[in-house]
């Protein structure tokens, strides 16, 4: 029979065990429609939207209870009120106060003393690597290693996923490192799936009652009879929170998991100080790597952690409305349990239901793109694991993200260095480009970086055929690897994971358009941000890019202009602020001699550019005057003379008027530019510009009056 139940207050939840059986339990007896949803046609299992619920019984006919309103009302939807909100989570941090770290040592206690269970688990796992070993072993005698290096890969994928959650892990972390692992290697791996069976519905009940300490039928009055999705971890169902009627998804983890994954990273610690010891062409400390890696993972199992991860996510971006984050029910959540928003979203791999929507695939991606951005070289708090399956296209075209288990961060410094290793690349500055891997810390300091500038511009050259806005990332990233493989490189993990965020959004849209290029639609940022940040690191790698040789390259200006107007948030405003504090700020003597030099020689092409013009309009008598009064031509100018004097004056005039007519700009900013040039440093750098314009200028009529020949202008 159907029962009536109040829920026991949130201190009981983090303490109650499990009921007991006598106790009334879920039981699955039909389906009926859950309020609120709508239909969609993805997901896996139950599709999203499908009609299903269980009926809540009671074995014990003597079980009933009231209903406490106060609480129900506690227990509804995200509290709106922050504090209220934040003491929820600290009732959830409560019931995760147990939740299993990674520490070596513990295992190694623990698994020293349990023989049979490691000798057995040993068996499988060499069982399955061994073979693949003794291909590689027959492949290299036989001189076919290249030849099935791509067969090999996908054989290893094969055997990841069947060695179960751990190995799936280690796959999916390996598919990000260059530095390990060949290209062929990396794109089978990439594919590796969370795509493992479910496990029974009565274990995951089971571990919501045990986690929450409350019977299922207080906590939702409808769930969906088998999980919607299966991952690595741990399913997720659709349920109906029983107190306030919200659909939410609810993320159960795999019983025994953390057991199956403790002994794994036991034994494969123990492989990699053997791979240390003996295997000589492998530079990066394994050990080491398999103990980040098992953290990272161990991390993933505390869902509490995941909840405030989505948390300090959706508060980052949450300006973006392209961009949704679902919210967390902290009363419903805790280290193997997590609760939050159901999303109606459809995968971006599908995308026919994406078009019947309404939807492009395309404008999503580029969305991707601009947030992850962002993520990486703004906040540097960054989403590590953006496959199809945790990105979602809402109906009213919003990109979702669903799962916050693998998360990074970019170190502050590292992020200027990838801003100006993409200048170093634009430049074809590849003994620049090889030192920027000490500053990512690809490199120790000690490693000479000379050897490798051949590798890097042997690569580039032939990738930059193209400009650098129309290059495929992934093949940065194959050349890239293949670099990094030859050569001592350790990859960060905020780095690797970089790259694998990047190339998934790009693998996205090439299913839609297969001249799409991830470069091209981050170009607006970089330019965003060279324009307008004021970190003294991107001020000097914009002078980099826009002097070469002490002139002033327009062209590059007018491209940063045209991509960085693209960027939603360019404002003129912000790119001329930076520019004039460091102009006219302490340090700026150098870059204040080349900005006189180009002011001299931009005024005398603009007033020459006139004069041209009013020559080239005069009537045919009046030519014929200014003719016989200048019996050497035109000023003196020879014709590629002008020809390159005109052109440059066009360029200028035409990133004036980018600037005038952006969509930012405020007249209102001339004044602030006027006060900016009662400064002393701005009169001074005034003066200057008058006394090299007057020299120019003398100089030019002194050849006019003594014929004599021309004085060479190379405004280029």
């Amino acid at each position: 029979m159907a029962v009536s139940v109040s829920l026991p207050s949130p201190r009981s939840l983090a303490h109650r065990r499990r009921p007991p059986p006598s106790h009334h339990r879920a039981a699955i007896v039909g389906f009926r429609p859950i309020s609120g949803t709508k239909s969609d046609a993805s997901g896996d299992g139950v599709r999203r939207g499908e009609q299903c619920a269980v009926q809540l019984t009671s074995k014990s006919r003597t079980l009933s209870a009231a209903v406490n309103v106060d609480l129900h009302a506690r227990l509804s939807i995200p509290p709106k009120d922050r504090a209220e909100d934040m003491q929820a989570e600290v009732r959830a941090l409560a019931r995760a106060a147990n939740a299993t770290e990674y520490h070596p040592e513990i295992l190694s206690a623990k698994y020293s003393s349990r023989p049979f269970k490691v000798v057995s688990r040993m068996l499988e796992i060499f069982t399955g690597l061994g073979s693949f070993a003794l291909k590689l072993a027959v492949d290299q005698r036989r001189g076919q290693l290249e030849l099935r290096k791509r067969q090999r890969a996908a054989e290893l994928t094969e055997i990841f996923t069947r060695l179960g959650p751990t190995f799936v892990k280690i796959g999916q972390g390996l598919s990000t490192r260059p530095d390990i692992c060949p290209p062929e290697y990396i794109e089978e791996l990439s594919q590796l799936q969370d795509a493992l069976p479910t496990f029974p519905n009565e274990n995951a009940f089971a571990c919501i009652e045990s986690e929450l300490g409350a019977p299922l039928g207080s906590v939702f009055s409808a769930i969906s009879p088998e999980p919607v999705a299966a991952a690595s971890l741990g399913q997720v169902y659709k349920a109906q929170l029983k107190h306030s009627g919200q659909v939410v998804a609810v993320k159960v983890q795999r019983p025994e998991i953390e057991e199956t994954i403790g002994l794994d990273f036991y034994l494969l610690r123990g492989l990699g100080f053997l791979v240390n010891k003996y295997v000589d062409f492998i530079y990066t400390d394994v050990v080491v790597l398999i103990d980040e890696f098992a953290k990272r993972v161990y991390q993933e199992l505390n869902y509490v952690q995941e909840g405030q991860n989505a948390r300090r996510f959706k508060k980052l971006y949450a300006d973006n409305q392209e961009i949704y984050v679902p919210d967390i029910y902290w009363d419903y959540t805790s280290a193997n349990v997590l609760t939050m928003d159901w999303v109606e979203g459809i995968k971006l791999t599908e995308q026919e239901a994406i078009e019947k929507r309404g939807l492009k695939l395309l404008n999503l991606v580029e969305i991707g793109i601009q947030c992850s951005l962002r993520q990486l070289l703004e906040y540097g708090y960054f989403h590590a694991d953006p496959h199809p399956g945790n990105l979602l296209a809402t109906p009213d075209g919003k990109l979702a993200f669903i799962d916050f288990g693998m998360m990074s961060e970019t170190p502050e410094e590292a992020r200027s260095a990838i801003i100006g290793h993409i200048v170093h690349l634009v430049n074809r500055d590849y003994d620049a480009m090889a030192h920027d891997y000490y500053a990512l810390k690809f490199l120790t300091p000690d490693v000479d970086v000379s050897p490798i500038v051949p590798a890097l511009r042997n690569f580039f050259d032939d990738a930059l055929n193209s400009t650098v806005s129309e290059l495929n990332f992934k093949t940065i990233v194959d050349g890239l690897g293949n670099v990094m493989y030859q050569y001592p490189f350790n990859v960060p993990a905020y780095y690797a994971l970089i790259l694998r965020s990047l190339t998934v959004l790009e693998g996205l849209a090439l299913y839609v358009d297969p001249n799409f290029k991830v470069l091209a639609a981050s170009y607006p940022y970089f330019a965003k941000r060279l324009l307008t940040d004021p970190n003294p690191y991107l001020r000097d790698a914009l002078i980099e890019l826009l002097f070469k040789d002490g002139k002033f390259r327009w062209n590059r200006l007018e491209n940063l202009l045209v991509q960085g107007r693209k960027d939603r948030d360019f404002t003129t405003k912000d790119a001329l602020q930076p520019v004039l504090k460091l102009l006219l700020g302490p340090g700026g003597e150098e870059l204040r001699a080349l900005v006189v030099k180009e002011a001299v020689r931009i005024t005398e092409v603009i007033v020459f550019g006139s004069m041209i013009d009013a020559y080239d309009s005069m009537p045919g008598f009046m030519k014929v005057v200014v003719r016989n009064s200048n019996a050497n031509g035109r000023f003196k100018l020879s014709d590629s003379e002008k020809r390159n004097m005109l052109e440059l004056r066009d360029r200028v005039l035409k990133v004036w008027s980018l600037l005038r007519s952006s969509d930012s700009f405020d007249p209102s900013l001339l004044q602030s530019l006027l006060q900016v040039l009662e400064e002393p440093e701005a009169r001074n750098l005034g003066s200057h510009i008058f006394g090299g314009l007057t020299q120019r200028l003398l100089a030019r009529l002194l050849q006019q009056v003594l014929r004599s020949p021309a004085i060479a202008v190379t405004p280029k």
